[in-house]
């Protein structure tokens, strides 16, 4: 795709010819196709452009349970036809809907089998998908590493909704309607799709980063099934008090932002909590957080009429604290914008749902009751049968006196008792006697059950009882659910007020969480700029200054162990968390807008999985070359390890060649360690503005190497491989022979084993065996030549060979 002059310029047709359309004519016919999948809260998706035949992508990602991602998507790239599995989740059926009956837009909504998003089939058709820019002899097995560099095959939903995608379009013949049936949907070319201001960050930097860690949990009970967060940036920055804040704060980590005005909303936040002034709102703030619940569940489950006890305790706790929320923050400045939101959108509702549910609930009488009961004064017809319900005890009493008169004297005593659902019975205690079931008979009684060792009976006056006094325990409780439903609808009717605490709520335990860590480790908060200047705080500040005129791709050498790797991790690390809203370890640092971070840097879990460390550089720098802009920031570290060095080097010189010759605002943000000292020395490399050459000072004391640290402008002219080794704790005597064999290959001279003897003493050993040979009496018949061959002379001349 060429772009000239803000105006996209159509593509060759597969014929290779351009069709001359007027802007309307090309507009018609212009159509977006896009593919969706939702599956766990993930969000896969890509989509067809007709107008210049290419097929953009989105990485996996989290979306919220009302898809407000998928939403933007769909806002910003005004599908003709959406996609999507007939098996759905309840929220992208929904989703549906919405966008079924939205007045503005409306997609034509294609719903396919479960079948035709599968992975194995998707592949399948991404493999024998038509490319025109491939040769039309490359082989299947040959198209598999170059599709791996277009498209992160590890991204499954996105990988079955192409397959769902190419379906669709094969079907339909989009853009070859009038060409033979052979002649296949043409894909000239696949770009990554990320939202505006939206950062794209690939997954080998989250991990070589450890921005995220998982580790095994250390509970017995969770060993196998269960995951936790190590070591990791997340880690780090998580002191979120409620489980919503720590949800947003991995989606916004999974969403680095770009937008000024999100990022400067967030800082402001952040900034006014550093504070120590304000350590005390902070506090107050954080422990009403802690009792934030689950909203949605609570509401959902209130929908469906299924609340228990423990749901309005939660949601009573969870608007109390709100309300505690909106006055704590209405004292905070109102200047700052999110303390300004929460102050109008915290309304009175919030007190009016609080004080309801205090007024009616009775939590001690439920939780002794397993069920819903309700306060004194809140109804008068219940507290009535209520009342009647306590006096039924000395009533009873005295009912069961006289049913003990007209009773057989053997039996010592009797009970009224009252079970729900059955009614009173009078209770006697079993006699000795009573053994059958005939010997249960009492006349003037009908036998219900024996329970415990008594028997219970209807009698005259418990079926008048029963006429008179029955319902009254089940009226109590079709009561106080009606009072129940009407408490729910008045609590739902408010909803609103609800997702929006939460909503907000999680924003602010995010920020506060981000205050908290900067206040913990000492950092400080960003400047947004168009450059990108950091700091490293590891011991020696190191800045780094990249621009369209200050060198966009960065050399740097320098010894093992001289910081390389750590320096481009804290480069990384500190871009990333400007571009999530927290402070950053520097005392100062200006960022710049980057759009996406592809990082290429050591993976020790390449090595245990037993892959080719080659192979990964390969993929991940053709992922790299294929989707970075010029607002992208590249980190490479040691391209080209585990192959052959001339093969690894000249790889490396091309890629650099061709970011190198780029104009000055295409060519992305790149910072690369190498210990390929050739690289410059044979200036492999064309003379660029765009070029910086750096190196991390080193210094020899003797024979010992001490690093500084300190970056520089300039090359690395040694790698100190035997300086290196001695600090590691390699043998002299290794190291010397390492030195000696180094400057003979340097030289190009011969180099000889150690331990092979020198001639003179080779010599000699040969005429020992000769004169042991010669001394041989071969007349002597006790001599055993055979046994003499064997131990004196084979022994001798094996050792000289």
């Amino acid at each position: 795709m060429a772009v000239y002059g803000g105006v996209r310029q159509r593509d060759a047709g597969p014929g290779g010819c351009i069709p001359s359309l007027s802007d309307d004519e090309e507009e018609l016919s212009s159509e977006i196709y896009l593919s969706v999948l939702v599956h766990n809260g993930k969000l896969g998706l890509s989509f067809y452009d007709s107008r210049d035949y290419t097929l953009h992508y989105m990485p996996d990602t989290v979306d919220n349970s009302d898809l407000l991602l998928l939403d933007k998507v769909v806002q910003e790239v005004c599908p003709s036809v959406l996609i999507t599995s007939a098996k759905q989740e309840r929220s992208m059926a929904q989703f549906i809907k919405t966008v079924s009956a939205s007045s503005d837009y409306k997609p034509e909504i294609v719903l396919y089998p479960n079948v035709d998003f599968g992975l194995e089939v998707s592949k399948q058709r991404l493999l024998s998908a038509h490319l025109p820019s491939l040769p039309p002899s490359i082989t299947e097995k040959e198209r598999l590493p170059y599709l791996s560099s277009c498209l992160p095959f590890d991204c499954t939903l996105m990988l079955r909704s192409v397959g769902a995608l190419l379906k669709c379009l094969d079907r339909r013949r989009v853009g070859v309607e009038l060409e033979d049936n052979s002649v296949g949907v043409p894909i000239f070319q696949f770009q990554i799709y990320t939202l505006k201001d939206v950062v794209h960050v690939d997954r080998d930097t989250y991990s070589v980063l450890q921005i995220f860690k998982s580790e095994p949990h250390p509970s017995v009970y969770k060993l196998q099934s269960g995951e936790k967060e190590g070591l990791s940036l997340y880690g780090i920055l998580n002191l979120c008090k409620c489980k919503f804040g720590s949800k947003l704060l991995r989606q916004w980590f999974l969403r680095p932002t770009r937008d000024l005005t999100v990022l400067s909303r967030r800082q402001e936040v952040v900034r006014f909590f550093t504070s120590p002034r304000n350590s005390d709102a902070l506090h107050t703030l954080q422990g009403c957080l802690r009792n934030v619940r689950s909203i949605p569940t609570l509401l959902h489950r209130m929908s469906l009429s299924h609340t228990k006890i423990s749901d309005w305790q939660c949601l009573y706790k969870t608007v109390y604290s709100a309300v505690c929320i909106r006055d704590t923050v209405r004292s905070l400045p109102q200047s700052i914008q999110l303390f300004q939101e929460i102050s109008d959108t915290f309304t009175d509702d919030l007190f009016y749902i609080a004080s309801l549910i205090s007024k009616v609930v009775d939590f001690e009488g439920s939780l002794a009751e397993n069920r819903f009961t309700i306060k004194p004064n809140v109804d008068p017809a219940i507290d009535e049968k209520k009342r009647r319900m306590m006096g039924l005890s000395d009533f009873l009493t005295d009912v069961a006196r006289k049913e003990l008169e007209n009773l057989d004297p053997r039996i010592p005593s009797c009970c009224v008792i009252y079970i729900p659902l059955i009614g009173f019975l009078l209770s006697v205690p079993r006699l000795p006697c009573m053994v059958q079931k005939e010997d249960f008979e009492i006349e003037g009684l009908d036998f219900m059950f024996l329970s415990e060792e008594r028997l219970h009976y209807r009698s005259q006056r418990t079926k008048e009882l029963d006429d008179m006094l029955g319902d009254l325990h089940c009226d109590i409780r079709d009561m106080e659910t009606a009072v129940m439903t009407q408490l729910q609808a008045a609590v739902l009717q408010r909803g609103g007020v609800l997702y929006a605490v939460l909503r907000l709520a999680a924003e602010l335990d995010c920020l506060m969480a981000l205050a908290q860590a900067s206040q913990e480790h000492g950092y400080c908060s960003p400047a947004m700029h168009p450059l990108l200047e950091l700091c490293s705080p590891v011991f020696v500040a190191n800045p780094l200054l990249s621009s369209e005129t200050e060198g966009k791709v960065k050399v740097l050498t320098g010894p093992n162990s001289s910081g390389k790797s750590i320096y481009l991790k804290q480069v990384g690390l500190i871009v990333f968390m400007a571009l999530i809203g927290s402070d950053v370890p520097a005392k100062e640092a200006e960022i710049g807008l980057i759009d996406s971070i592809f990082t290429r840097m050591h993976s020790r879990e390449s090595v245990s999985l037993g892959l080719s460390t080659f192979m990964i550089d390969l993929n991940q720098m053709a992922y790299a070359l294929n989707n970075c802009t010029g607002n992208s920031l590249v980190l490479i570290d040691e391209f080209g390890k585990g192959t052959n060095t001339v093969d690894g080097l000249s790889l490396l010189a091309s890629c650099l060649r061709h970011w190198v010759k780029k104009a000055p605002a295409q060519c992305p943000h790149i910072l690369l360690a190498t210990n390929f000292h050739s690289l410059l020395q044979l200036g492999l490399l064309p003379p660029s503005p765009l070029l910086s050459l750096l190196t991390l000072e080193t210094a020899v004391d003797g024979d010992e190497l001490v690093f500084l640290y300190q970056l520089r402008e300039g090359v690395c002219q040694s790698s100190f491989a035997a300086n290196i080794a001695t600090l590691a704790g390699l043998p002299q005597a290794v190291v010397h022979r390492g030195v000696e064999v180094s400057e003979l290959y340097r030289a190009g001279k011969a180099i000889k084993r150690i331990d092979q003897p020198s001639t003179e003493e080779h010599t000699g050993r040969c005429l020992k065996v000769v004169e042991k040979f010669l001394s041989l009496d071969l007349d002597d018949p006790s001599v055993d030549l055979q046994l003499y061959m064997k131990k004196e002379l084979l022994p001798s001349v094996g050792e000289l060979l």
